[in-house]
């Protein structure tokens, strides 16, 4: 049986790694083609070496990562050390790790943040599924804008 990593943290201010479980959950295959695996660590530095420990201990064949950097100036750059090291997870391993970040400063309204939060990691959480069952589905939506969180920003056509 495949296994689909998830990885979140106590940092974050929504719980995001449950709903990317939920979403897989829906996927045709859950429980039967795939499981998933689904750990919380303390911070979003913490999680490029829980991805690696998830494809290399625990045999995932892909992992979601979600993390919520907040709003000071040392929270974005310690979000980007943690990309670092999510993308150092990926290239030891070989595997896609799905980095789902939502900086606070998205958004000011808490209910609009929660809403990002939830339409990121669900669209994330599906976007992995289709990674390793449906690539056609990425194919599909190549060059259209698709975006988690906010609405799609749509294509661009030339010569218009």
């Amino acid at each position: 049986m495949d296994r689909i990593g998830v990885v979140d943290t106590m940092f974050a201010r929504y719980d995001m790694g449950a709903e990317a479980v939920d979403e897989l959950g829906q996927c045709p295959g859950h429980g039967q083609r795939f499981e998933v695996i689904h750990r919380t660590v303390p911070g979003f530095k913490d999680l490029g070496v829980e991805c690696k420990k998830l494809i290399e201990e625990d045999g995932c064949d892909i992992v979601v990562a979600l993390g919520m950097p907040g709003k000071a100036d040392i929270d974005q750059v310690c979000a980007h050390e943690a990309s670092q090291g999510i993308m150092l997870a990926q290239l030891l391993t070989n595997t896609h790790v799905l980095e789902v970040f939502v900086h606070e400063n998205e958004e000011e309204d808490p209910e609009r943040l929660a809403a990002v939060c939830v339409d990121r990691a669900r669209k994330h959480a599906r976007n992995a599924y289709w990674m390793l069952y449906e690539p056609e589905q990425l194919r599909r939506r190549a060059g259209q804008g698709v975006r988690q969180g906010y609405g799609d920003a749509g294509p661009l056509v030339a010569g218009r």
